[in-house]
């Protein structure tokens, strides 16, 4: 089993995926109810409640990620940290070192959806 990409539900895609092609460095590819972004590793998924609702029927929530934390590993989180501040305006977590071995700090999207970059401390 190969673990593919993360989908994300929102009431505004075009302002999501902005923000993301932001903080990753890549261009989304697609429309206004549905973009992929691929940075290196799996695929980040943007998707209207509409565009989910139609491909998948049900009611979808926007905004509502509260219990799950995106991962991204950064060369350097202080760096990262420096050059998101203009558009990051949520912060839970200020760069610092872990007790398990990563330097990470952890941010809110737009819609209110944890983010973490990190990076693991080199072993002396």
């Amino acid at each position: 089993m190969k673990f593919a990409y993360t989908r994300l539900i929102t009431g505004d895609v075009p302002s999501l995926a902005t923000f993301y092609e932001k903080i990753l460095g890549v261009m989304r590819r697609g429309d206004d109810s549905y973009v992929e972004l691929h940075p290196s590793g799996a695929i980040l998924a943007i998707a209207s409640r509409q565009a989910a609702k139609s491909m998948h029927g049900g009611e979808w929530s926007a905004s509502a990620g509260r219990s799950v934390i995106l991962e991204f590993e950064v060369d350097d989180v202080d760096a990262e940290r420096a050059r998101i501040d203009p558009f990051v305006t949520d912060w839970l977590q200020q760069p610092k070192d872990m007790p398990w071995g990563n330097r990470s700090m952890l941010f809110r999207d737009p819609d209110g959806n944890p983010i973490n970059f990190f990076k693991p401390i080199a072993k002396v």
